[in-house]
């Protein structure tokens, strides 16, 4: 899609060239009061703003969510020493699309929509801010809000408390579910071009997500706002949130692999030319791999998360082999015991939390991003029975995945949360833990047709699929009911992480609130320093506001995490 600004500068230069065709001719009297080359909001067409700031805003997500997932141990992290995990150049990007692309289009956009009484446009832009908005308060605490957007006028905006900014985005939402609710003068236009990417103007839908992403603020801020439960509990007792994996907030990506490349990002990393550009976290194949193929605990979700290329593991279930895997010839490191350590078996390849050691040759060995979320391949055990599958660009479903926003799944394990870690009421939180997992299973395993021989395998060794998931579903239940409440903690943590998969900033708020799982893989560095409560304000933001001053670490909480200092708190670091 083009964006506005770029048009803009076309219909300038198309004015430009007439200047310049009709010189020779005589003057004309003209009111230059205003610039007859500009375009102005009011001019332009709403939906193109609102089909660029909703592209924007899953982009914005997929890179937020894969960050958070990295540092909780759902992706891959590659940093030793948490304060020098993620540099400030590393949200330059970030930073400009919140402020200058995305929300500055919805100020664009609410121009025309405030003239023309466009109050679903309107409303589609102000839950995107407020998400944005949060998002960056999750990440960095403070940030500008009430001096910024304003140019040249101030270039050096102070920021806000991230709770006045908290504020303000539940003050956004209740706006959006009012225009939401509303009958507008002008729809949005969806067309093959210009559509809505999530739900197709289901204003119902929108008024759910919104809730939802209510609960989800009330949640963060349950340890410092003493109305937030209540507020968490008003919502679900309305029934007007996301409940149905059909009403989950999602971004679908396509399968163009020309620019502009339309694939989900996972599988542009993954398959390639030469393999794969990412590693897979040990720590989360590790959990869902459990005991094995055959036992109780095997999560059949991860033939859906995960593709492998080969069936065996370097130093673990295979000969060490430096030049790919080297970790396989070493010892653990002491701290490491009772964790996974180097490769899980059976080909699941990937890398422990904070690996930093070089890129070896193991492009076409290492497990890549399955079906769920990315669109790449089923891991129907393939390279079992006909050996090594290096798998390439385009395989699997060609990169059609989705960026998962908001879940059915997500908000059963919010109020699973409230209830254990609140209420104290195993019952209930067992019960939405268990809505959960079931609403998770349902997502993931239905998400693109099995192929055959997945089927026959697992109708010829598991009594079937639906098996595969009561007997893990089971296991869970006898661990719950056998566990001390911190063994619950933790059982609710880990099952909440693996249904997080594939957007990990619900993970990175949960854990900063509780503390658990206590079960992840630490840092390969025994003494990584302390864990990140909340990033590097952006480089170019921190060296160009002179109202900001940059961080001295990683280890400032944000607003809501009243927690025990870092190193110490959370235990797993």
């Amino acid at each position: 899609m083009l964006k506005m600004r770029k048009i803009n500068n076309l219909i300038k230069m198309l004015v430009l060239c007439g200047g310049l065709f009709f010189a020779s001719c005589e003057t004309t009297e003209l009111d230059l009061t205003q610039n007859p080359n500009a375009l102005s909001p009011v001019d332009a067409d709403p939906d193109f703003y609102m089909n660029s700031i909703q592209l924007s805003y899953a982009y914005l997500i997929e890179s937020f969510g894969n960050t958070a997932g990295a540092v909780t141990r759902i992706d891959y992290m590659s940093g030793r020493d948490y304060a020098n995990a993620y540099q400030p150049g590393s949200f330059n990007g970030r930073w400009s699309s919140a402020y200058q692309t995305i929300m500055q289009d919805i100020r664009e956009m609410n121009v025309i929509a405030d003239e023309s009484g466009l109050t679903h446009h309107k409303g589609i832009g102000q839950f995107i801010e407020a998400h944005i908005l949060m998002t960056l308060v999750d990440f960095f605490g403070d940030v500008p809000y009430t001096e910024a957007f304003q140019g040249a006028a101030n270039l050096n905006p102070v920021a806000d408390s991230g709770a006045s900014v908290y504020a303000v985005a539940l003050g956004l939402l209740d706006s959006a579910i009012a225009n939401f609710n509303s009958e507008a003068l002008g729809e949005p236009k969806w067309t093959s071009s210009v559509t809505d990417p999530f739900y197709d103007g289901d204003w119902t839908a929108w008024t759910k997500a919104a809730n939802t992403l209510k609960m989800s603020a009330y949640a963060n801020t349950r340890l410092v706002d003493g109305s937030a439960i209540a507020n968490f509990n008003a919502i679900v007792a309305s029934g007007n949130y996301i409940t149905s994996n059909a009403d989950d907030m999602q971004f679908r990506w396509g399968t163009l692999a020309v620019q502009p490349d339309s694939r989900h990002p996972r599988y542009r990393s993954s398959y390639t030319s030469t393999g794969g550009g990412s590693y897979m976290s040990n720590s989360l194949m590790y959990h869902m791999f459990g005991e094995g193929y055959f036992s109780p605990s095997y999560d059949p979700r991860i033939n859906f998360y995960y593709s492998r290329q080969v069936s065996r593991t370097p130093g673990i279930d295979a000969d060490p082999d430096e030049e790919v895997l080297e970790c396989g010839l070493q010892q653990a490191p002491g701290h490491y015991t009772g964790y996974v350590f180097c490769g899980v078996e059976r080909g699941y390849w990937g890398r422990d939390h904070g690996n930093d050691n070089g890129i070896p040759p193991d492009g076409f060995l290492r497990a890549l991003a399955g079906v769920y979320p990315a669109g790449g391949l089923l891991d129907d055990w393939t390279t079992l029975f006909n050996g090594p599958n290096p798998q390439k660009d385009g395989a699997g479903n060609g990169g059609n995945g989705v960026t998962p926003i908001l879940l059915a799944s997500a908000a059963d394990f919010m109020i699973a949360e409230i209830a254990l870690f609140v209420d104290g009421d195993i019952n209930a939180s067992g019960n939405a833990m268990l809505s959960g997992i079931a609403k998770s299973f349902d997502k993931v395993t239905n998400f693109a047709p099995k192929s055959a021989l997945f089927t026959a395998v697992v109708d010829g060794n598991f009594g079937g699929l639906d098996q595969m998931i009561a007997d893990f579903t089971n296991d869970i239940v006898n661990k719950w009911v056998d566990a001390d409440m911190d063994g619950k903690k933790d059982i609710l943590a880990i099952q909440n992480f693996v249904a997080q998969y594939g957007n990990g900033l619900g993970a990175y708020n949960f854990y900063r609130r509780t503390g658990f799982p206590t079960t992840l893989q630490p840092n390969i560095e025994p003494n990584p320093g302390g864990f990140i409560r909340s990033f590097y304000y952006p480089a170019d933001h921190a060296n160009n506001n002179s109202n900001i001053s940059q961080k001295t670490g990683v280890t400032d909480p944000v607003f809501w995490d009243n927690n025990g200092a870092s190193p110490g708190f959370p235990a797993a670091n």
